[in-house]
């Protein structure tokens, strides 16, 4: 009776081990056979000469969209109306939002836009049409409530970079890169309202007091943004300053000698906290404007320009000079549009042959006839609302940046723009 037992106990024993063995051998299958998705350190880029590469050895060519409008407000994209004679830009939107409303209800209003603006449905229809990347334009005045330096804060009392934690996880499970671009320094790095203030100076390069304080906390802010996202995959580069001197009467002597210094700045504090990642550095309007990287100490970087030309040739002349000026620079073109008898066909076609990375803009626009005119993929339905900032109610304003009016699927169409002119590109 015990050699019995035993021999159960024993028969037992190895039915268990089949059955866990079996079980193992199963999951390890189905893991095997399931898709792999996200970004690794794998896909973390960096440039060799003039292409970049990830880590596998593998060339990138960067194509894809810029979130215009997101998180910093532009006229014509956006869905705000002031009252005339007024000049447009956010920081009239937010001072005019902060006096009727104080600074919490104002900053709850902006966080409701930003939640709505933007969200995974957008995420994902830019990954199914096939681009690569994402340029994410943002201001000062997404982490300072001012100019002072006061720090937005979140709920447990860290500086709040939840906006941009969320694009670039989002944009991670996507295998969709991201462009940090600081399209709004403080101060302004330009005259031109899609800073975030409109002509006031580029104060951000006035040797005064507080053009110092400027430079002080732009810097705090990119060594910050830097610092949390060192070892980030999905960011593809840091993009310093948005058109830098744009709307400035200056030669392009002038604004490369103002180019090379605030550059060199923001390099040196950039790389203070990050050496791994590719930092990109925007010429308006010409290559003439950056120096020579080699003369500088650069490395990693990539040279961008921003072409609205009129005509096929020029678009085609400026680009073949880019590369004359700058040979051992990756380029990118991080906005671009066709006017008059400047073709999509050619802009694009152009683009790819000469290995330039480019970004369309934009991705979506509420009004202004803009968006049936191919300015970008999106545009808002008939009837659409605008936030009455001067004289709407609390509420009146957040149903215009809410999610009926404000979510792409539920109040936006699609242009054409995608299959009429850029899919054949991708």
């Amino acid at each position: 009776m015990r050699i019995l037992k035993k021999t159960l106990c024993l028969v037992l024993a190895l039915l268990m081990a089949l059955s866990t063995m079996t079980l193992v051998s199963a999951e390890t299958a189905k893991a095997e056979t399931e898709e792999v998705t996200g970004f690794t350190a794998e896909d973390f880029l960096t440039v060799k000469g003039r292409k970049m590469y990830n880590q596998k050895g593998e060339e990138v060519q960067l194509k894809g969209v810029n979130l215009g409008g997101w998180l910093i407000h532009e006229d014509w994209l956006c869905p705000d109306e002031l009252p005339k004679g007024v000049q447009y830009d956010h920081e009239t939107i937010l001072e005019i939002l902060e006096e009727r409303f104080g600074r919490e209800k104002a900053h709850e209003l902006t966080k409701l836009y930003e939640e709505n603006w933007i969200t995974e449905y957008d995420l994902d229809i830019i990954k199914e049409r096939g681009f690569n990347c994402v340029r994410v334009p943002f201001w000062y005045r997404n982490f300072y409530f001012d100019d002072k330096g006061t720090k937005i804060l979140d709920e447990n009392g860290d500086w709040d970079f939840s906006i941009l934690d969320w694009v670039i996880e989002e944009c991670a499970e996507r295998e969709l890169y991201v462009i940090l671009d600081m399209h709004g320094a403080v101060g302004s790095q330009s005259d031109a309202p899609h800073s975030g203030r409109a002509f006031q100076g580029a104060q951000l390069y006035e040797k005064s007091e507080r053009g110092e304080e400027y430079r002080r906390l732009t810097i705090e802010l990119w060594q910050a943004i830097a610092s949390r996202y060192v070892d980030s995959p999905a960011v593809a580069m840091y993009d310093l300053l948005n058109e830098p001197m744009c709307d400035v009467e200056c030669t392009e002597i002038e604004r490369r000698a103002k180019n090379e210094w605030i550059y060199g700045l923001l390099y040196d504090a950039v790389r203070e906290v990050d050496t791994k990642h590719i930092i990109t550095m925007e010429a308006i309007w010409t290559g003439f404007a950056l120096p020579k990287t080699f003369l500088k100490g650069w490395d990693n970087i990539v040279y961008q320009v921003h072409f609205y030309n009129n005509s096929d040739f020029i678009f085609n002349f400026f680009l073949l000079l880019t590369i004359a000026l700058h040979p051992n620079v990756p380029l990118m073109v991080g906005e671009f549009y066709p006017h008059q008898k400047t073709t999509w066909s050619n802009c694009f076609s152009t683009m790819n042959k000469l290995n330039y990375s480019w970004m369309l803009w934009t991705y979506k626009a509420t009004g202004h006839g803009m968006w049936s005119s191919d300015w970008c993929m999106f545009g808002a339905k008939n009837g659409f609302w605008n936030a009455n900032i001067a004289n709407g109610t609390y509420e009146d304003i957040a149903y215009a940046w809410g999610p009926e009016q404000t979510r792409t699927e539920n109040n936006f169409q699609d242009t054409g723009h995608y299959e009429k002119n850029v899919k054949d590109y991708l």
